[in-house]
Protein backbone atom coordinates (compact mmCIF):
# COMPACT_ATOMS: atom_id res chain seq x y z
CA UNK A 1 0.00 0.00 0.00
CA UNK A 2 0.65 3.69 -1.31
CA UNK A 3 0.49 5.86 2.36
CA UNK A 4 0.30 9.35 2.83
CA UNK A 5 0.36 10.94 6.20
CA UNK A 6 -1.59 14.37 6.54
CA UNK A 7 -1.20 16.80 9.36
CA UNK A 8 -4.29 19.09 10.30
CA UNK A 9 -3.92 22.65 10.41
CA UNK A 10 -5.81 25.49 12.73
CA UNK A 11 -9.22 25.33 13.30
CA UNK A 12 -9.20 21.26 13.73
CA UNK A 13 -8.16 21.99 17.40
CA UNK A 14 -10.52 20.49 20.30
CA UNK A 15 -10.30 20.71 24.37
CA UNK A 16 -9.41 17.27 25.48
CA UNK A 17 -7.29 16.40 21.94
CA UNK A 18 -4.63 14.01 23.08
CA UNK A 19 -5.65 12.97 26.13
CA UNK A 20 -6.63 9.77 26.51
CA UNK A 21 -3.29 8.91 23.82
CA UNK A 22 -1.26 10.75 26.89
CA UNK A 23 -2.69 8.50 29.52
CA UNK A 24 -2.32 5.06 27.65
CA UNK A 25 0.70 5.46 26.26
CA UNK A 26 4.14 7.30 28.02
CA UNK A 27 5.68 7.60 24.77
CA UNK A 28 2.16 9.95 23.63
CA UNK A 29 2.66 12.20 27.18
CA UNK A 30 6.21 12.22 26.79
CA UNK A 31 5.35 14.48 23.61
CA UNK A 32 3.51 16.84 25.43
CA UNK A 33 5.59 17.07 28.38
CA UNK A 34 8.56 18.31 25.87
CA UNK A 35 6.28 20.82 24.17
CA UNK A 36 5.80 22.38 27.32
CA UNK A 37 8.97 22.55 28.74
CA UNK A 38 10.06 24.19 25.20
CA UNK A 39 7.94 26.68 25.69
CA UNK A 40 7.67 26.92 29.45
CA UNK A 41 4.23 27.00 29.37
CA UNK A 42 1.82 24.40 30.79
CA UNK A 43 -0.17 24.06 27.73
CA UNK A 44 -0.97 20.56 27.72
CA UNK A 45 -3.65 21.11 30.31
CA UNK A 46 -4.85 24.20 28.03
CA UNK A 47 -5.14 21.57 25.75
CA UNK A 48 -6.74 18.49 27.80
CA UNK A 49 -8.65 21.12 29.87
CA UNK A 50 -9.08 24.38 28.03
CA UNK A 51 -10.77 27.10 28.26
CA UNK A 52 -11.44 26.91 24.90
CA UNK A 53 -10.98 30.64 24.42
CA UNK A 54 -7.10 30.09 25.00
CA UNK A 55 -6.86 26.70 23.26
CA UNK A 56 -8.38 28.68 20.42
CA UNK A 57 -5.32 31.28 20.68
CA UNK A 58 -3.24 30.58 17.47
CA UNK A 59 -0.02 30.93 19.46
CA UNK A 60 -1.53 28.44 21.85
CA UNK A 61 -3.49 26.40 18.71
CA UNK A 62 -0.35 25.78 16.62
CA UNK A 63 1.75 24.00 18.84
CA UNK A 64 -0.79 22.26 20.69
CA UNK A 65 -2.57 20.94 17.02
CA UNK A 66 1.55 19.83 15.84
CA UNK A 67 2.28 18.06 19.72
CA UNK A 68 -0.96 16.01 19.22
CA UNK A 69 -0.01 15.16 16.21
CA UNK A 70 3.23 14.03 16.89
CA UNK A 71 1.73 12.16 19.84
CA UNK A 72 0.21 9.94 17.39
CA UNK A 73 3.37 9.34 15.69
CA UNK A 74 5.32 8.80 18.27
CA UNK A 75 2.74 6.03 19.34
CA UNK A 76 2.76 4.28 16.09
CA UNK A 77 6.37 4.25 15.87
CA UNK A 78 6.87 2.76 19.31
CA UNK A 79 4.32 0.07 18.64
CA UNK A 80 5.13 -0.95 15.20
CA UNK A 81 9.30 -0.67 16.23
CA UNK A 82 9.32 1.82 13.02
CA UNK A 83 9.80 4.88 12.13
CA UNK A 84 7.25 6.73 10.38
CA UNK A 85 9.09 7.04 7.34
CA UNK A 86 9.05 3.30 6.70
CA UNK A 87 5.15 3.18 6.56
CA UNK A 88 4.60 5.61 4.22
CA UNK A 89 5.99 7.38 0.65
CA UNK A 90 4.93 10.87 1.33
CA UNK A 91 3.86 13.57 4.60
CA UNK A 92 1.58 16.62 3.94
CA UNK A 93 0.26 19.11 5.92
CA UNK A 94 -2.49 22.13 5.66
CA UNK A 95 -0.30 25.54 6.55
CA UNK A 96 1.21 24.79 10.46
CA UNK A 97 1.08 20.80 9.49
CA UNK A 98 3.84 21.54 7.51
CA UNK A 99 5.52 21.99 10.60
CA UNK A 100 4.09 18.93 11.82
CA UNK A 101 4.70 16.85 8.69
CA UNK A 102 8.65 18.18 9.01
CA UNK A 103 9.30 17.37 12.86
CA UNK A 104 7.27 13.71 12.06
CA UNK A 105 9.86 12.52 9.92
CA UNK A 106 12.78 13.76 11.22
CA UNK A 107 13.39 17.28 9.66
CA UNK A 108 12.85 19.09 12.83
CA UNK A 109 13.27 19.11 16.16
CA UNK A 110 10.22 18.42 18.19
CA UNK A 111 11.71 21.65 21.07
CA UNK A 112 12.59 23.60 17.68
CA UNK A 113 9.11 23.13 16.28
CA UNK A 114 7.32 24.10 19.51
CA UNK A 115 8.76 26.89 19.61
CA UNK A 116 8.79 28.05 15.39
CA UNK A 117 5.12 27.62 15.57
CA UNK A 118 4.54 29.57 19.18
CA UNK A 119 6.69 32.34 17.71
CA UNK A 120 4.64 32.05 13.84
CA UNK A 121 1.35 32.34 16.33
CA UNK A 122 2.70 35.31 17.93
CA UNK A 123 4.00 37.11 14.90
CA UNK A 124 0.69 36.29 12.82
CA UNK A 125 -1.48 37.85 15.43
CA UNK A 126 0.96 40.75 15.46
CA UNK A 127 1.18 41.18 11.96
CA UNK A 128 -2.28 42.94 11.80
CA UNK A 129 -4.20 44.85 13.88
CA UNK A 130 -7.01 43.63 15.24
CA UNK A 131 -10.59 44.05 12.96
CA UNK A 132 -8.09 45.27 10.10
CA UNK A 133 -8.04 41.66 8.14
CA UNK A 134 -10.74 39.30 7.96
CA UNK A 135 -11.12 35.81 5.95
CA UNK A 136 -14.45 34.33 3.97
CA UNK A 137 -14.56 31.48 2.91
CA UNK A 138 -16.66 30.66 -0.74
CA UNK A 139 -18.32 27.55 -1.22
CA UNK A 140 -19.20 25.87 -4.73
CA UNK A 141 -16.34 27.52 -6.29
CA UNK A 142 -13.55 26.52 -8.53
CA UNK A 143 -10.29 28.59 -8.91
CA UNK A 144 -10.81 30.74 -11.64
CA UNK A 145 -14.18 32.37 -10.71
CA UNK A 146 -12.73 32.76 -6.90
CA UNK A 147 -9.87 35.12 -8.52
CA UNK A 148 -12.01 37.08 -10.34
CA UNK A 149 -14.06 37.30 -7.09
CA UNK A 150 -11.27 38.61 -5.26
CA UNK A 151 -9.65 40.69 -8.11
CA UNK A 152 -13.11 42.79 -8.02
CA UNK A 153 -13.05 43.22 -4.68
CA UNK A 154 -10.34 43.97 -3.72
CA UNK A 155 -10.09 48.01 -5.19
CA UNK A 156 -6.88 48.73 -4.07
CA UNK A 157 -7.12 46.99 -0.80
CA UNK A 158 -5.65 43.29 -0.61
CA UNK A 159 -8.01 40.06 -1.20
CA UNK A 160 -5.93 37.11 -2.00
CA UNK A 161 -6.48 33.40 -2.24
CA UNK A 162 -5.48 32.00 0.84
CA UNK A 163 -6.72 28.02 0.48
CA UNK A 164 -7.70 26.26 -2.30
CA UNK A 165 -8.88 23.53 -0.71
CA UNK A 166 -10.49 21.52 -3.38
CA UNK A 167 -14.09 20.36 -3.35
CA UNK A 168 -15.26 23.58 -4.55
CA UNK A 169 -13.90 25.44 -1.23
CA UNK A 170 -12.02 28.79 -1.33
CA UNK A 171 -10.58 30.44 1.15
CA UNK A 172 -9.98 34.76 0.76
CA UNK A 173 -7.72 36.42 3.12
CA UNK A 174 -7.30 40.40 3.31
CA UNK A 175 -8.73 43.85 4.64
CA UNK A 176 -11.64 43.76 6.01
CA UNK A 177 -13.42 45.54 3.92
CA UNK A 178 -12.31 43.83 0.71
CA UNK A 179 -13.14 40.99 2.62
CA UNK A 180 -16.74 42.41 3.24
CA UNK A 181 -16.86 43.23 -0.54
CA UNK A 182 -16.15 39.69 -1.76
CA UNK A 183 -18.97 38.17 0.77
CA UNK A 184 -21.51 40.16 -1.00
CA UNK A 185 -20.08 40.06 -4.54
CA UNK A 186 -19.49 36.57 -4.44
CA UNK A 187 -23.46 34.95 -4.47
CA UNK A 188 -24.40 37.38 -7.42
CA UNK A 189 -21.36 35.39 -9.54
CA UNK A 190 -22.87 32.14 -8.90
CA UNK A 191 -21.39 31.03 -5.60
CA UNK A 192 -23.26 29.14 -3.54
CA UNK A 193 -22.15 30.37 -0.54
CA UNK A 194 -20.12 33.09 1.33
CA UNK A 195 -19.08 33.23 4.80
CA UNK A 196 -17.04 35.28 6.65
CA UNK A 197 -15.08 33.07 9.07
CA UNK A 198 -14.37 33.37 12.76
CA UNK A 199 -10.41 33.93 12.37
CA UNK A 200 -8.05 36.75 14.56
CA UNK A 201 -6.04 37.36 12.00
CA UNK A 202 -6.16 37.39 7.97
CA UNK A 203 -3.58 34.55 7.43
CA UNK A 204 -2.03 33.62 3.61
CA UNK A 205 -2.30 36.72 2.22
CA UNK A 206 0.33 39.82 1.62
CA UNK A 207 -0.84 41.67 5.02
CA UNK A 208 1.24 38.45 6.71
CA UNK A 209 4.59 40.04 5.15
CA UNK A 210 5.81 41.13 8.64
CA UNK A 211 4.85 37.73 9.75
CA UNK A 212 7.06 36.18 7.24
CA UNK A 213 9.79 38.45 7.61
CA UNK A 214 9.73 37.29 11.62
CA UNK A 215 9.77 33.48 10.33
CA UNK A 216 12.65 34.16 8.16
CA UNK A 217 15.17 34.71 10.90
CA UNK A 218 13.27 32.37 13.00
CA UNK A 219 14.20 29.62 10.75
CA UNK A 220 17.33 30.66 10.02
CA UNK A 221 18.45 29.71 13.79
CA UNK A 222 17.35 26.11 13.85
CA UNK A 223 18.54 23.10 11.78
CA UNK A 224 16.75 21.80 9.41
CA UNK A 225 17.32 18.20 8.38
CA UNK A 226 16.46 16.32 5.02
CA UNK A 227 13.12 14.73 6.18
CA UNK A 228 12.98 10.89 5.77
CA UNK A 229 9.91 11.12 3.74
CA UNK A 230 9.21 13.65 0.41
CA UNK A 231 7.14 16.55 2.57
CA UNK A 232 4.65 18.58 0.06
CA UNK A 233 5.22 22.15 0.11
CA UNK A 234 2.34 24.29 0.88
CA UNK A 235 3.33 26.86 -1.96
CA UNK A 236 5.10 24.67 -4.50
CA UNK A 237 1.91 21.57 -4.10
CA UNK A 238 4.84 19.41 -4.64
CA UNK A 239 7.49 17.18 -2.98
CA UNK A 240 10.57 19.00 -1.25
CA UNK A 241 13.31 17.03 0.66
CA UNK A 242 16.23 19.76 0.40
CA UNK A 243 16.61 21.97 3.59
CA UNK A 244 17.02 24.75 1.82
CA UNK A 245 13.85 24.35 -0.65
CA UNK A 246 11.99 23.35 2.69
CA UNK A 247 13.02 26.46 4.37
CA UNK A 248 12.22 28.93 2.02
CA UNK A 249 8.76 27.30 1.70
CA UNK A 250 8.18 27.48 5.03
CA UNK A 251 8.59 31.42 4.98
CA UNK A 252 6.79 32.20 1.54
CA UNK A 253 3.67 30.21 2.90
CA UNK A 254 2.79 32.59 5.69
CA UNK A 255 1.92 34.98 3.14
CA UNK A 256 1.26 32.77 0.07
CA UNK A 257 -1.58 30.34 -0.89
CA UNK A 258 -1.90 26.69 0.08
CA UNK A 259 -2.51 24.81 -2.40
CA UNK A 260 -4.06 21.99 -0.82
CA UNK A 261 -6.19 21.12 -4.25
CA UNK A 262 -2.98 20.41 -6.18
CA UNK A 263 -1.11 18.78 -3.30
CA UNK A 264 -4.08 15.95 -2.53
CA UNK A 265 -4.04 15.31 -6.73
CA UNK A 266 -0.39 15.10 -7.04
CA UNK A 267 -0.22 12.66 -4.28
CA UNK A 268 -2.88 10.19 -6.15
CA UNK A 269 -2.30 10.92 -9.64
CA UNK A 270 1.91 11.85 -9.65
CA UNK A 271 3.03 9.18 -6.92
CA UNK A 272 0.13 6.66 -6.76
CA UNK A 273 -0.73 7.18 -2.96
CA UNK A 274 -3.42 4.79 -2.36
CA UNK A 275 -4.36 5.36 1.61
CA UNK A 276 -4.36 8.53 3.48
CA UNK A 277 -3.74 8.78 7.06
CA UNK A 278 -4.59 11.86 8.56
CA UNK A 279 -2.42 11.92 12.05
CA UNK A 280 -3.65 14.28 15.01
CA UNK A 281 -6.97 16.02 16.10
CA UNK A 282 -10.48 16.22 13.50
CA UNK A 283 -11.13 14.87 10.14
CA UNK A 284 -10.51 17.99 8.18
CA UNK A 285 -8.05 16.82 5.70
CA UNK A 286 -10.03 13.33 5.19
CA UNK A 287 -13.03 14.74 4.33
CA UNK A 288 -11.44 17.48 1.77
CA UNK A 289 -8.86 14.28 0.30
CA UNK A 290 -12.02 12.78 -0.18
CA UNK A 291 -13.74 15.27 -2.42
CA UNK A 292 -10.55 15.73 -4.46
CA UNK A 293 -9.22 11.66 -4.92
CA UNK A 294 -12.61 10.53 -4.53
CA UNK A 295 -11.00 6.97 -5.29
CA UNK A 296 -8.46 6.23 -2.36
CA UNK A 297 -9.35 5.93 1.04
CA UNK A 298 -8.84 7.71 4.02
CA UNK A 299 -8.36 7.57 8.18
CA UNK A 300 -8.22 9.70 10.83
CA UNK A 301 -6.25 8.80 13.80
CA UNK A 302 -7.30 10.56 16.89
CA UNK A 303 -8.00 7.89 19.56
CA UNK A 304 -6.04 5.06 20.75
CA UNK A 305 -9.14 3.24 19.38
CA UNK A 306 -8.26 4.77 15.73
CA UNK A 307 -4.21 3.66 15.77
CA UNK A 308 -4.51 0.48 17.66
CA UNK A 309 -7.35 -0.62 14.48
CA UNK A 310 -4.80 1.04 12.14
CA UNK A 311 -1.56 -1.22 13.32
CA UNK A 312 -3.73 -4.05 13.14
CA UNK A 313 -4.38 -3.12 9.25
CA UNK A 314 -0.22 -3.23 8.67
Amino acid sequence: MSRAFLFPGQGSQTVGMGKDLAEAFPVARAVFEEVDAALSQNLSQIIWNGPEADLTLTENAQPALMATSLAVVRVIEAETGKRLSDLGMAAAGHSLGEYSALAAVGALSLFDTARLLKRRGQAMQAAVPVGAGGMAALLGVELPLAQAIADEAAEGDVCDIANDNGGGQIVLSGSAAAIARAIALAPTKGVKRALLLPVSAPFHCRLMQPAADVMAAALASVTLNRPGLPVLSNVTARPEQEPDRLRQGLVAQVTGRVRWQESIAYLATDMGITQFAELGAGKVLTGLAKRIAKDVPGLALITSADIRAFLESL
